[in-house]
């Protein structure tokens, strides 16, 4: 094939899709170009049916490559690039979530999209060419898929829109929307916001979908220009074909599933759903009339029984099949201080579903380093979910956290990181970690709702407390008929059109996240099921403030205690020491790294963090004493260091005396004492103890001058010196020191 090229203007930037360039051998394959950032995505459909499985197996992988952006890997031991970044996760979460409604559930063939990115200019957010490049790559391919989709990333500054901020302009927006359409229904929703209002998320909508359309035009010529004839996968034939066994299937499930329905209890209506395929594997062996193949379908024809029963039962009757009205929320507990350890928990209950979630304070050095292929710096907040098999009642091996663990850990921080204080105020570093023990639905804006409830007894002064909840949708493609249900549990997600997922304070959103199963949602179901998840929003907050009203004003006795001051950032220098030496030192003298830390910034802002509050005042000091400046008059008691000479004679001239950590001076052996000193080890000795005055501080040479004799000699004595020095011809004694600052910087964090 030819390479061809096809490009619009999308918010005065040119975006180019190039084909036959790449990848000629995978089913469907392009470049997507936008400024100089640049994806290559790749679809593929395998030959053969997976047989056992009861889902469709679809597979998005975002490949993040460090060239890229001209960078090599930090590690001094490995140089390519491993395990998917939490950011490469995410990017593939978001791709999947647009591009999975618009396959038939019913494939059994793998299906795999590959988004590699070639190049990133560090402008354009590679996420936004990376979906359009898998929809274009899907369209042009053979295999079954009935997009397209398109997104567009939306910010405001200033009341004003922009479309596809950079990654500058998004750090001054109060919104950053991932908005993805098709056909202009909005399929995928990804969220951050500084409490949006409800209103201007939806004129956000809005204002995306005229250059969410530029985009679906750009792919459909794409595809009517090179695309293939779309396949019938085996598995799509046999569904559609075989009458019988859904007639089988109806026939002997039907009625128990109605009243399967009607069961509250989620572990009693598992069990009797169980029990009934069960009997209806055993029955259906029995029956001649139904092959093996038939029967692998039970399981699939039973499942959309299932899906039927619910929206019936809802549609028609506005009830829950829990009971529950569409508008009612399930049973609310909240719950602090659970651990007696820790520095921080929350237990929030919602229904079935329990989260547990424990914050731990550290000190400014104990920062997540991000080293990634779009950005380098430090995260100082972290919200980290776990979703363990027992949670649901099952069994299965721990391997590390998943795609969708990663992903609801994600979006919960995300609802959080508006209302923290920032580092000047509260400069800890602040990780939760939400434990889900019981899952029934939305666990992950429980975790944020347990991440509030934490922070807040943690002494962590967020400035709002945040909520979260999760809207679902019932409705008939037929019809036209929908519900909106507030606080949907697992079986409504399961059979549900959508999974909202709407998180805030009590003055706006903060993130958003949506899921569909349909063809989308339109503006005014979107705006309806916004202003559902408000009233949810505030109902779940007064019960979050009825266990507590408002962060302590004391951290825990177990969290550590940070103390700040600042010092000139020249004399950094003589705190680090040279290779971290007088660093080292301070936090060994003050009970070692696991009791106290010290973290330097650039502008001399210094942090010490310490378990103990003596360990971290002895820090403080000795800091302090480093970094001040001697003053003519002062008094120390001083230790003698070393005996200084002349080079050229080699007299002893003065013996360098250290007053303070890191800091010294030289006491002429005139200074020593009131009588003539012929030899200063008559005097003192290195390691001698000596009480010394300072008498002169010469900046620009950075030198002091230290006297013992100003100290002990008596007035008597002092007034006959002045006398015979009047007499006799002034003599230019030298009374430099040594000393001063003479410690390299080094690592600024132990």
């Amino acid at each position: 094939m030819s390479v061809q090229k096809f490009e619009t203007d999308i918010g005065g930037r040119k975006m180019t899709v190039e084909v036959g360039k790449f990848a000629g051998q995978a089913d469907g394959a392009c470049t997507v170009r936008y400024g100089d950032t640049v994806v290559l995505a790749t679809a593929v459909l395998s030959d053969s049916i997976r047989e056992g499985i009861d889902y469709f197996p679809l597979m998005v992988d975002y490949e993040e490559r460090l060239y890229a952006a001209g960078k090599i890997k930090g590690s001094r031991f490995i140089k390519r690039e491993g395990r998917p970044t939490d950011e490469a996760v995410l990017t593939s979460r978001l791709v999947d979530r647009s591009i999975r409604p618009f396959f038939d559930p019913v494939i059994r063939n793998d299906v795999q999209v590959v988004i590699t990115v070639f190049s990133v200019d560090q402008e354009n957010d590679p996420d936004v060419p990376a979906l359009v490049a898998a929809s274009c790559a899907l369209m042009i391919s053979d295999i079954p898929w009935n997009g397209p989709v398109a997104g567009v990333r939306v910010g405001q500054i200033n009341d004003e829109w922009v479309l596809n901020p950079s990654y500058e302009a998004r750090e001054k927006s109060a919104l950053d929307l991932f908005v993805v359409e098709n056909d202009g229904k909005i399929v995928m929703l990804e969220a951050g916001g500084q409490e949006v209002s409800e209103k201007t998320m939806v004129e956000a909508l809005k204002y995306s979908q005229k250059h969410i359309k530029k985009i679906v035009e750009l792919i459909a010529e794409v595809q009517s220009n090179l695309g293939k004839k779309k396949i019938v996968p085996a598995s799509t034939i046999v569904e559609s074909a075989d009458v019988l066994i859904n007639n089988k299937v109806m026939e002997y499930s039907q009625e128990r599933i109605v009243d399967i329905i009607k069961i509250k209890d989620k572990a009693e209506r598992e069990e009797k759903t169980k029990q009934l395929m069960d009997d209806l594997e055993v029955k259906l062996k029995d029956d001649n009339e139904v092959t093996k193949e038939m029967r692998v379908q039970a399981p699939r024809i039973v499942d959309r029984l299932l899906e039927t029963a619910v929206r019936k039962v809802v549609l028609e009757t506005g009830k829950r099949v829990d009971g529950r009205a569409i508008d009612e929320l399930r049973p609310l507990e909240s719950e602090v201080s659970v651990l007696p350890r820790t520095h921080g928990t929350g237990l929030f209950n919602r229904g079935e579903t329990q989260v547990l979630s424990i914050v731990t304070l550290g000190s400014p050095g104990d920062e997540q380093l991000l080293d990634t292929m779009e950005e380098s710096g430090k995260k100082r907040y972290m919200h980290h979910y776990n979703f363990p098999a027992f949670s649901v009642g099952e069994t299965a091996p721990l391997r590390g956290p998943s795609r969708r663990d990663i992903g609801h850990g994600a979006l919960a921080e995300k609802a959080l990181v508006p209302v923290l204080p920032n580092q000047e105020d509260f400069p800890y570093t602040i990780r939760v970690v939400s434990e889900v023990l019981s899952s029934n639905g939305s666990s992950s804006m429980a975790s944020t709702c347990g991440s509030t409830l934490a922070l807040m007894d943690a002494g962590v002064p967020i400035s709002k407390p945040v909520a979260g909840i999760s809207i679902g949708m019932m409705s008939d493609s037929k019809s036209g008929e929908y519900k909106i249900l507030t606080d949907i549990q697992g079986l409504e997600d399961h059979v549900g059109d959508m999974d909202f997922k709407v998180a805030g304070t009590k003055d706006g959103i903060t993130a958003i996240q949506l899921d569909v199963k349909n063809d989308g949602l339109t503006n005014e179901q979107c705006a309806e099921t916004l202003e559902r998840a408000k009233i949810a929003r505030e109902q779940i907050l007064d019960v979050i403030t009825t266990a507590i009203k408002e962060p302590r004003a004391e951290l825990s006795q177990y969290a550590p205690r940070i103390t700040t001051l600042r010092i000139d950032p020249d004399k950094i220098r003589n705190v680090i020491g040279k290779g971290g030496e007088t660093i080292n030192g301070i936090i060994d003298n003050c009970g070692g790294k696991d009791v106290t830390k010290i973290d330097i910034e650039d502008d001399g802002l210094v942090m010490v963090t310490s378990h103990s509050s003596e360990m971290a005042e002895r820090a403080i000091t000795t800091i302090k004493d480093l970094t001040r400046e001697l003053k003519v008059g002062e008094e120390f008691d001083g230790t003698v260091t070393q005996i200084m000479t002349d080079r050229n004679t080699g007299k002893e001239i003065g013996a360098i005396v250290e007053v303070l950590p890191g800091k010294d001076g030289m006491v002429h052996i005139s200074e020593l004492s009131a009588k003539r000193v012929e030899k200063i080890e008559d005097v003192v000795k290195v390691g001698d103890p000596l009480k010394v005055k300072v008498v002169a501080v010469d900046a620009e040479r950075d030198r002091i001058s230290l006297s013992h004799r100003a100290l002990t000699e008596s007035d008597e004595d002092r007034e006959r010196r002045k006398q015979q020095q009047r007499e006799r011809r002034p003599f230019n004694s030298h009374r430099g020191g040594g000393g001063g600052y003479r410690n390299d910087r080094g690592s600024r964090s132990r």
